[in-house]
Formats: C-alpha cells, sequence, structure tokens
C-alpha cells in the first residue's frame, strides 16, 4: 500500500529539534523523502537523520542560516540536487527571547524578526516560483499563540509571529491554487524553547489551559501532516490554533 507522501521531498526548517523533529519523523514514516535543515546543532540534526533511517526513511541533514538569503538558496540547490524539487515546506526555525518594553533593544527585535519573519519569508519565496511551475506545493509556517495574543514581555516575539501569520493569509492568495499555505499557532508545547520559563510562570499558565497540561511535539506534527495532506486539500491560508484552549480565553 503506498504511503500518503511517498515520492515527495520534503524540507523542514528548524528540523534538528522539537516541534521540527517531529514533523521530519511523521513524515518520513509517511513515505516522504526529508531534508532535515539546521543552522548550529549538527549532532541534534544527524540525530533526527539517524532516527529516520532507523525506523526505514530517507533523509539528510542540511546546514542553512534561513534568515540569510545566499544560504537558503544553497540550501535549496542541495536539497534539490539529493532529492529532487521539494513538494512539501514547513518553515519551523525559530527563537523567543522575553524582554519587557523596557529590556527590549533594536538589536534583539532585529535578531528576532531575522530568524522568525526572514526565515519564513526566504524559503517560501525560494521554492514558490517552482512549485508554480510544477503545479503543485504544500506549506506550512508555525507561527504561535503569541501572534495572536497580546504578550506585554514578549513584544518582538508576538510581532514576528503576528508577521508570519499575515505573510501566510497574503501568499495563500497570491499562490493559489497550485500552492496551498497555511499556519499552525502551537501553545505552550514541551520543547527546549520554553525550558527558559519560569517555574510559576509555566505552571500558572498550565492552569490556565483548560486542557492543563504541555502539548507535545507530536500532537503539533499531527496538525502539521493534515494540513499538507489532501485531507485539507480545501484548506488554505488559515491558521490552525493547538493550544489546549488558551486562545479561546479573554
Amino acid at each position: 500500500m503506498e504511503k500518503e507522501f511517498e515520492g515527495k521531498t520534503a524540507l523542514v526548517t528548524g528540523g534538528s529539534r522539537g516541534i521540527g523533529r517531529a514533523v521530519c519523523l511523521d513524515l518520513a514514516q509517511s513515505g516522504a523523502k526529508v531534508a532535515v535543515n539546521f543552522t548550529l546543532n549538527a549532532s541534534a540534526a544527524e540525530k533526527t537523520v539517524e532516527m529516520i533511517r532507523n525506523q526505514g526513511g530517507e533523509a539528510f541533514a542540511v546546514r542553512a542560516d534561513v534568515s540569510r538569503p545566499v544560504e537558503v538558496q544553497s540550501m535549496v540547490s542541495q536539497v534539490e540536487e539529493t532529492h529532487g524539487p521539494v513538494d512539501l515546506l514547513v518553515t519551523s526555525a525559530g527563537i523567543v527571547r522575553r524582554e519587557s518594553h523596557e529590556t527590549l533593544t533594536y538589536e534583539i527585535w532585529k535578531e528576532i524578526m531575522e530568524v522568525n519573519m526572514d526565515g519564513t519569508f526566504l524559503p517560501v519565496m525560494a521554492l514558490k516560483d517552482g512549485m508554480l511551475e510544477r503545479g503543485f506545493g504544500r506549506i506550512v509556517c508555525i507561527a504561535s499563540i503569541a501572534g495572536l495574543r497580546p504578550r506585554p514581555n514578549n513584544i518582538a516575539y508576538s510581532a514576528s509571529k503576528a508577521g508570519v501569520i499575515g505573510f501566510v493569509r497574503s501568499c495563500s492568495e497570491a499562490l493559489a491554487p497550485k500552492i496551498r499555505i497555511n499556519c499552525l499557532a502551537p501553545g505552550l508545547i514541551e520543547t527546549e524553547m520554553i525550558s527558559t520559563l519560569d517555574p510559576e510562570k509555566r505552571k500558572a499558565m498550565i492552569q490556565a489551559t483548560p486542557i492543563p497540561r504541555t502539548g507535545t511535539p507530536e500532537e503539533m506534527s499531527n496538525v502539521v501532516h493534515f494540513l499538507l495532506s489532501e485531507k485539507a486539500s480545501f484548506v488554505t491560508g488559515q491558521t490552525y490554533v493547538a493550544d489546549g484552549g488558551r486562545v479561546t480565553l479573554p
């Protein structure tokens, strides 16, 4: 029986850990050839590749700083030379710096915007023309509920993720019908990104969530899988929230 993404090539930015790793494993299990992007942590990326190969999948690691145009173009060339044209793109690379208005500097703002916004924009723009020419492309960009709710102590991160959501909405109309592009907005997920949270703050956030726990990377990859699949064939430009119900709260 043919697997769902058999014959497809997937590129996952920030694929070495967390949600990105879970997405890589899921897509490989479904038959895709997976390019695992990383910036600094080569060992984590190779671990993801090893996990995929151990379960019978096909993958390789590709280094690129997705906030740098030249590196993104080089990454795309490497992926296409190794696995062929990219059919599925998931932009999962991102950083967070929790700063109040009193401590937020332009340098911090610029760094967050470069990784989170430029790091979404550049891979999409590098791949869209090829997808349009071939008549097929499926893209999911990882945003955050921080892009939907006020974050007084996380201003730059919140703004960057709101930007991703707006970018995806506009691209969905510009690139339709050949390309479908959607967002996933996770809530509090059990990844390294939340390791810097104050324990009391983390506890309070969990208690304020209707489903009172953290989510898992695998739960997020389930949503990504759906959005990339033909089960979502009439879905584009949407932001799917997976947060245990937090954004339903006032």
